[in-house]
């Protein structure tokens, strides 16, 4: 368990304070930004504060301190996980974030390539090449939501969830929304 977690917060925003970034609040949790650039976040969570560099993949990391939270899905972003109040190191905090400053100040990185080709899954493939209106409606669809859908499956690791899902998504597909078009 995390050990004064509001005080961790604190000295991290100390510590922030003496660089050049503007904290705004994004999301619910505090963001600190470049010229309007997200460069890091900061939030407490159960077992840890964590200080997060959006384009983390960039920085040298010579303490190797700075971990993937989500290996697979996050592509650039780092964390650096405190759980207790005497493992900042100030010095060493401001060094991390002044080098993620000057990449920010180098300009936002070129995208990486998106892929092209939609990967569907075997269930709605199959589902898609028995149902004549369900592929129609599907095909007309713009790729991301394409690529939302088959996700979407292909996510759930068993087989009846997986078919429950599509169950689920075949009128949104055949209405043709989206799958997360209520949150937009």
């Amino acid at each position: 368990m995390i050990k004064n977690p509001k005080e961790i917060l604190k000295k991290l925003k100390s510590v922030i304070s003496q660089t050049e970034l503007v904290r705004t609040v994004k999301w619910g949790i505090d963001v600190y930004t470049y010229q309007g650039q997200n460069v890091l976040g900061i939030a407490a969570f159960k077992s840890y504060v964590g200080i997060w560099f959006y384009d983390g993949v960039s920085l040298s990391d010579p303490l190797q301190v700075l971990v993937n939270a989500q290996e697979g899905k996050t592509k650039s972003q780092r964390q650096w996980r405190f759980h207790d109040i005497e493992e900042l190191n100030p010095e060493l905090i401001v060094a991390y974030i002044n080098e993620a400053i000057e990449n920010a100040k180098k300009g936002p990185k070129p995208e990486a390539e998106k892929s092209k080709e939609i990967e569907i899954s075997n269930i709605l493939s199959e589902a898609l090449c028995s149902d004549e209106e369900l592929n129609f409606c599907f095909e007309k669809l713009s790729p991301y939501k394409q690529k939302e859908y088959s996700a979407y499956i292909q996510e759930a690791k068993r087989e009846a969830t997986q078919l429950t899902r599509l169950e689920k998504i075949k009128p949104m597909i055949i209405q043709g929304i989206g799958l997360n078009d209520k949150y937009k």
